[in-house]
């Protein structure tokens, strides 16, 4: 398994005891760095991982938003929460990381792997088409910015 690959489950993890428990203020760093501790101690970039957390965390809100303009046939909040978070950290990658560091197809590539790992082949392919829309919504977005 690759490290990185490694720091989305643990980020994935922490993502979702957090929003488990009802998103306590600041108590998102206590899973975290337990789920490092515990799972990750290996890791040769644990940076990678707490940028993700924090970027999600820190972007909650405009992550969530894209999240529910792309599942139009599905009401957000009967999104279970794994698949949530699953999309929360790819939505993140889309939208914020650097593109040469992880190229979006990577991320959405990540995120369907995570949920044949942990969910189910249909919670795969819903991931996909979701992040299928998130895609060509971020593609116009910077289009535009351009113009």
């Amino acid at each position: 398994m690759s490290t990185r690959h490694l720091c989305r489950i643990i980020v994935l993890q922490s993502l979702y005891e957090w929003s488990f428990w009802g998103y306590p203020e600041g108590k998102w760093q206590d899973f975290f760095e337990e789920n490092l501790k515990e799972f990750g101690s290996d890791i040769d970039e644990p940076q990678f991982a707490k940028k993700i957390i924090e970027g999600v965390v820190n972007n909650l809100e405009f992550i969530d938003e894209i999240i529910r303009r792309n599942t139009k046939h599905w009401p957000y909040e009967q999104i279970p929460l794994l698949e949530r978070n699953i999309l929360r950290i790819a939505v993140y990658e889309i939208y914020f990381q650097d593109h040469n560091e992880v190229p979006i197809k990577v991320s959405i590539n990540e995120a369907v792997v995570l949920a044949k790992s942990f969910l189910n082949e249909s919670a795969a392919k819903f991931i996909n088409g979701v992040l299928g829309s998130v895609y060509e919504e971020y593609i116009q977005t910077s289009q535009n910015k351009r113009d």
